[in-house]
């Protein structure tokens, strides 16, 4: 459905990213899993190593379920692109950017 403003809107997003400073939105979704039918947003640092974010940002969410298995996860896309992860690479490094939306199966 079209919304047709009365007026001229010019108020800037509150999630641009430099609102962030060295941080970012990051979006995750654990794909097929009933209980998490949508992506969860965290926000963490551009330079976070990738395993650091799993362990400490991940896994914690995940971990409400009681099916999580943290060494059952698999099949890292960036959007819908195959990710090549690397626990030392940081999200920045990987091509993780700002709003960015990683999927995985567990």
């Amino acid at each position: 459905m079209t919304v047709k403003a009365l007026y001229d809107y010019e108020f800037p997003s509150a999630d641009r990213a430099e609102n962030f400073g060295d941080d970012q939105l990051v979006y995750v979704h654990w794909d097929g899993n009933p209980l998490f039918s949508s992506a969860a947003c965290f926000r963490a640092p551009k330079t976070i190593p990738f395993g650091e974010f799993v362990a400490g940002i991940v896994v914690p969410w995940a971990g409400s379920d009681p099916d999580f298995d943290a060494s059952a996860i698999t099949g890292w896309r960036l959007f819908d692109e195959p990710l090549q992860v690397a626990d030392d690479k940081s999200l920045a490094d990987l091509g993780v950017g700002h709003k960015a939306m990683l999927h995985f199966s567990a």
